[in-house]
């Protein structure tokens, strides 16, 4: 047999380029950090723009289409397209959390950072605070909560690890989120055991093998996958066991899912995206809440308790900006975060009782495998967050006057697209856990109603609020 390596594929190549060309990824990462600074910390010193302002003529309405119109939307969007590439070559706070990390304390990671819930309640806590100070509207809000963020990614860096992105790996407010989108991901970087065990042969004679930083944290011998990997691309080649390969995008769901699966994962999918995130974008349009906002100062002024009507909150606690006509009284706020709250426990547990009774139709009760049935709504999850997030970019273009005619058959086939993978993965699912046909019709008849719930909040959003 010929001794002589098989070529790389093309894809394999780009991943050793990266490897190769480290410096030059944290040079783009470095100009990142600049056009991310100058973002949100000119606008924030900027008058608000008027009636007559631009978004090609008003810096403070650009950054706000580059944040919340086009920055956010498609980091989401990229997720599933290329895995967690923004993480690795472009994410500013990534950056910087391994820079201070370089020169800092190096403390070994607490016990209570590690906790696996972290990543729901940041998310869902960052999101709430998020609608409470208009952070889609006013750039000093924006200052607050992602330079906030940037200072607590930092801060961490300085004091654990020493050159890793411990923020990224456990506090980060949207690492969840990244990681349940990348495992629908085509591609990822692939760990070959046997060529793995076969370089540790190589090296009790003598081959050396240099060392990987892996930022991130994961451990590279036993990574499956692309959830936690920010594909930076420094590990490519290393041993000759880990490789960039393309991979059936159910891959991670179907085959990987009842191990990696957890609770915590099926709270973030039911309880944040499919719950929190659908009441901060349902409010501003939502007639219920009006109607309920309506009612409550009534009640309120007819027993004359005024207090709750107020508008002395400061603007880092509830939305205050006069000069915009825009300002939060005490019940405003309050609604706000209610409404968020009550949106989230009422989808997340609606979803929770239509997977239980799909798992239920699978056999015995089995949490291991409502958590991997779970896992079949990240489609339609991360598209319902990128058309929540791109109704900012739709507002902002509507104010330009362009023509958006082609915006609501853009979104109804995103949510088709989007329930027919969801539906697909959760077939698949079933095949895991059953072989007869009937139960795993029955299981689907259960998750189709699920997805139908899931999509009527984007009817209510786009269709039934604006009746």
């Amino acid at each position: 047999m010929s001794s002589v390596m098989p070529r790389p594929g093309r894809l394999q190549q780009a991943g050793h380029w990266m490897q190769r060309h480290g410096s030059a990824i944290r040079m783009i990462q470095w100009v990142v950090v600049a056009v991310y600074a100058f973002l949100i910390l000119v606008p924030a010193v900027m008058p608000l723009p008027d009636g007559s302002a631009h978004l090609w003529s008003n810096l403070t309405l650009a950054a706000q289409f580059v944040f919340w119109g086009i920055w956010w939307p498609f980091v989401l969007l990229s997720m599933v397209m290329l895995g967690r590439v923004w993480c690795g070559v472009l994410c500013p706070e990534g950056a910087l959390s391994e820079f201070a990390s370089k020169f800092g304390r190096g403390w070994a990671i607490p016990r209570w950072m590690r906790w696996g819930g972290w990543p729901f309640v940041a998310f869902g806590l960052t999101t709430i605070y998020g609608q409470m100070v208009s952070v889609y509207q006013y750039p000093k809000a924006v200052l607050l909560v992602l330079g906030g963020s940037t200072v607590g990614a930092m801060i961490i860096g300085v004091l654990y690890g020493r050159e890793k992105r411990v923020w990224c790996k456990y506090l980060c407010p949207v690492n969840g989120v990244f990681s349940l989108l990348a495992r629908l991901a085509p591609f990822h970087y692939k760990v070959s055991e046997d060529a793995w065990r076969r370089s540790y042969k190589e090296g009790e004679h003598g081959h050396r093998v240099i060392p990987i930083n892996c930022a991130p944290l994961v451990p590279l011998r036993n990574m499956k996958g692309a959830a936690d990997c920010h594909m930076c691309g420094r590990c490519s080649g290393h041993r000759d066991a880990i490789a960039l390969t393309w991979r059936s995008p159910s891959e991670e769901v179907v085959k990987l899912g009842d191990k990696a699966a957890n609770p915590w994962d099926t709270a973030l999918i039911l309880y944040g995206l499919l719950g929190i995130a659908i009441g901060a974008f349902h409010w501003t349009v939502s007639t219920w809440f009006v109607d309920l906002k309506q009612y409550l100062a009534a009640w309120l002024i007819d027993r004359n308790i005024l207090w709750p009507l107020d508008t002395n909150a400061p603007w880092f606690l509830f939305t205050h900006y006069p000069e915009q006509n825009d300002v939060f009284s005490w019940l405003d706020g309050t609604m706000v975060i209610g409404y968020i709250v009550v949106t989230g426990l009422v989808y997340g547990t609606a979803l929770l009782a239509l997977l239980a009774g799909a798992t239920r139709m699978l056999g015995k009760m089995n949490m291991t495998r409502l958590h991997h049935l779970t896992l079949a709504l990240i489609p339609i999850a991360g598209v319902g967050v990128f058309l929540g997030l791109s109704a900012t970019t739709v507002s902002l273009l509507r104010a330009e006057h362009l023509p958006l005619w082609w915006v609501p058959g853009l979104r109804l086939g995103l949510l088709a697209a989007a329930n027919l993978w969801s539906a697909w993965l959760a077939w698949r699912v079933t095949s895991r856990y059953a072989s007869a046909l009937v139960p795993r019709a029955l299981t689907m008849v259960w998750f189709v109603a699920a997805l139908a719930v899931a999509d009527s909040a984007w009817y209510l959003m786009f269709w039934g609020f604006t009746r």
